[in-house]
């Protein structure tokens, strides 16, 4: 089996090392008892062999495609020896996303244990974007949970002879160039109709504040995660004549309203990831986008717009040529400068805004010690983000959610150029949104408060 990156993992991570900021997936897992560590360090054992357990190794050609390599290390497994209050786990979270992680020198992920004074503990892993999308994740706890270990042996990275990886590695370059010559024509068509757009285009209302010499260091994005009843959920997607996954978009939809994400004429633009994984798929990121513009006022009391924009991108999708993938080809031949470009180009406008959706999680992600955890979610973060990196985004907002029991968890990551962004902000904003639903959702891990509500 080839071990050549897919050009979309290449883009994740060239872009990653041109924009200075990692995305970012953390698995949270919550006990309200006593954790057994001995099935937790068997989790462990298993994930350092399952498809988490490899690494990049880039090309000795300048414009050659990146490949899959074994790691000469194992990430290890950190357990807090001294108890924390319940409270402190949201923080501790955070400390364990700001970890160095690294996807070509390693370590690619981290997983640690925190003991609550109260009784119980969280578990948290995080994972660079560059290793997996969230279904590979999930599946990647599954295996590890059930003992499965990755059938694939990649090769021990720098096991190529020099000449020998030149020789495959401008035969791969080779192989590629048609793909080449179609992201050639597909990018001066995008260059001109992007310069067209920034003509016309009107003035923000809002500018960036200006902030002092020095001052653009990174920080922590605004995030939250929720929970809600999986049976309040549907109720209310069906009394709106939605799905579930409709629902998570109207949702998407009224909050990128309240934080003025929303284009010209104050439609939203959403974009949903579809997993395209299949079995013995070695892509991290197995995944196509759609993308739907809908009315957020019109979602909050009916999601069939929705559900039909959807269902007519769904059934479009193989016949639409996807210009943003066309350009991919172009990757591994540009200088890092216009990689950020590129990077800019692939993930859209400064209105975009993604709702993805798990669906239902295999169980077996849901038990690290061989037991079913009381809470779990999947967080998506960034780290070694600054103002100047946003802006140059254009800024984000992503919705992120799975069916774990019987509970719904949303996780929100939002950062908008030229207004108050903060936690406090984020929650408030969500609340709101929530409430427009007539949903109750809770925060926190294991002291839930709750938030929305009915009008």
């Amino acid at each position: 089996m080839s071990n050549v990156l897919g050009l979309s993992d290449q883009i994740y991570f060239l872009g990653e090392r041109a924009m200075g900021a990692t995305a970012l997936m953390q698995g949270v897992w919550v006990y309200n008892r006593t954790i057994d560590i001995d099935g937790l360090q068997r989790f462990h054992h298993h994930l350092q062999r399952g498809r988490l357990s490899r690494r990049i190794e880039r090309s000795p050609l300048p414009f050659g495609r990146h490949r899959w390599v074994s790691p000469s290390g194992k990430p290890g497994l950190e357990i807090v020896a001294t108890p924390r209050p319940r409270e402190e786990f949201d923080a501790w979270l955070n400390v364990q996303a700001a970890a160095a992680l690294d996807a070509e020198h390693g370590p690619e992920w981290r997983l640690a244990v925190l003991p609550f004074n109260e009784g119980g503990a969280g578990v948290s892993l995080v994972v660079s974007h560059c290793l997996t999308d969230g279904v590979g994740l999930c599946e990647a706890f599954a295996d590890a949970a059930t003992g499965r270990h990755n059938p694939i042996n990649w090769p021990a990275a720098g096991s190529r002879p020099r000449w020998r990886a030149l020789r495959e590695d401008a035969r791969q370059t080779a192989r590629d160039i048609p793909g080449i010559g179609r992201a050639l024509v597909t990018a001066a068509r995008l260059g001109l109709r992007t310069r067209g757009r920034a003509v016309s285009a009107t003035p923000p209302v809002s500018k960036p504040p200006i902030r002092p010499a020095g001052a653009d260091e990174p920080f922590t994005l605004p995030a939250a995660t929720i929970f809600v009843d999986a049976d309040e959920w549907d109720a209310r997607a069906h009394s709106l004549g939605g799905t579930s996954n409709t629902l998570l978009a109207g949702l998407a939809a009224r909050l990128a309203q309240k934080i003025g994400r929303v284009t010209a004429d104050g439609s939203v633009t959403l974009t949903m990831p579809v997993n395209e994984r299949t079995a013995g798929d070695i892509r991290a990121n197995a995944v196509v986008n759609v993308n739907i513009t809908v009315d957020p006022a019109a979602a909050r009391t009916d999601l069939r717009e929705i559900r039909a924009a959807t269902k007519q991108a769904l059934i479009r999708r193989p016949d639409v040529p996807d210009e943003q993938s066309t350009l991919l080809p172009l990757v591994p031949l540009v200088p890092q400068w216009l990689v950020r470009r590129m990077v800019r180009v692939v993930s859209g406008s400064d209105t975009r805004v993604d709702s993805s959706n798990l669906g239902v999680v295999n169980p077996a992600a849901y038990r690290p010690d061989g037991t079913d955890a009381d809470q779990f979610a999947i967080r998506s973060l960034a780290r070694g983000a600054t103002e100047t990196i946003m802006r140059r985004a254009g800024g984000l907002l992503t919705l992120f959610s799975g069916r774990v029991h019987r509970q719904v968890f949303v996780s929100v990551l939002a950062y908008q150029p030229g207004r108050p962004n903060s936690n406090d902000d984020l929650r408030r904003d969500l609340s709101s949104a929530l409430r427009d639903f007539s949903l109750t959702a809770t925060t926190g891990w294991g002291c839930p408060e709750p938030v929305g509500g009915a009008l």
